[in-house]
């Protein structure tokens, strides 16, 4: 029977926007965990849905007490709301998977056998992603990006999906920085991993909340918070103007002593200025983005805050 203190597997699912889902979604998941062990509980961490989505949780939670509903107090954000419903879980192996039936609940089988094989991460690979093409090609740019920065390669087609054990959720639930994103958590805390191809469904409900300007703002966020490279490369590039310039500086002593040739003044001046003017106030913005990180950091207060949960905390 299910035992509330260690479950085997906890099953943890950020809720935005998916009312219509839920239902199919935790079916699925009995059907395919009693395939497993009856000692397992499914957390649904509902991020202020703005539709019923809390009612058909707490509905859920009523019919199954291996269901649990995590409600917060407002909007934090996906990688947030993961975050919440991993500091509630007790398992032994942690599934994490969106709520929209993109992540196929029947995959946690295969999943969960690689694990059994000696692995502590085992991550979906969608191999036949279906996203929109918009959100493939950022996505992809942005682990090109991140890559180059971080010096971390992270293929696109893995998201969050996958299953953890213990010892790795509990690695990743003690950092405590303000950015989160827990798939790149789950790189840097190491531990043994591997990759399998998955099964990517479309989404048969609803359509996704993440849009470009979100996509962007998440992407800028997990770049500053995994690496600094861009502050070495205002750094790097004040140096290089500044040899160049010597150099320029140079040929121009030369030309006026040597070949009495005039300098042209007011155009080169002109566009060295708005130049210079233009890299130091991005050097300078750069330099405003980390220090708005450090802002946020020191500040200590908390990742989310719970309103309201369909079991005793």
């Amino acid at each position: 029977m299910y035992n509330k203190q260690t479950p085997h597997i906890s099953v943890v699912s950020p809720v935005y926007g998916c009312s219509e889902s839920l239902t199919e979604l935790c079916n699925r998941l009995h059907s395919v965990l009693s395939l497993i062990t009856e000692d397992y509980e499914i957390i649904f961490v509902n991020d202020a849905s703005p539709d019923n989505s809390w009612d058909v949780i707490k509905a859920l939670a009523d019919a199954d007490l291996r269901v649990k509903g995590i409600k917060l107090s407002r909007n934090f954000g996906q990688h947030y709301a993961i975050t919440a419903g991993l500091d509630f879980t007790g398992g032994e192996w942690v599934v994490v998977m969106d709520c929209d039936l993109q992540d196929t609940p029947e995959e946690i089988s295969n999943l969960y056998k690689t694990a059994q094989s000696g692995y502590d991460v085992v991550v979906g690979l969608r191999t036949d992603r279906q996203d929109s093409w918009l959100k493939k090609t950022f996505s992809s740019l942005f682990y090109r990006v991140f890559a180059y920065f971080s010096g971390t390669r992270v293929d696109n087609r893995v998201g969050n999906f996958g299953i953890y054990a213990k010892k790795v959720i509990k690695s990743i639930s003690s950092l405590n920085e303000q950015n989160r994103s827990f798939g790149l958590f789950a790189y840097w805390v190491g531990f043994r991993r591997t990759e399998i191809e998955v099964k990517h469904a479309r989404r048969p409900y609803g359509h996704t909340n993440y849009t470009l300007l979100k996509m962007k703002a998440l992407a800028i966020d997990s770049l500053l918070a995994h690496s600094d490279k861009l502050l070495r490369l205002t750094i790097k590039l004040g140096l290089c103007l500044s040899f160049f310039s010597l150099l320029f500086a140079t040929w121009m002593v030369v030309r006026y002593f040597i070949w009495a040739m005039p300098v042209a003044g007011w155009t080169s001046l002109i566009v060295s200025i708005y130049f210079t003017a233009g890299l130091v106030i991005g050097s300078v913005g750069i330099v405003g983005l980390y220090v708005g990180k450090i802002f946020d950091e020191v500040k200590g207060r908390p990742l989310y805050i719970v309103d309201e949960t369909t079991f005793e905390a």
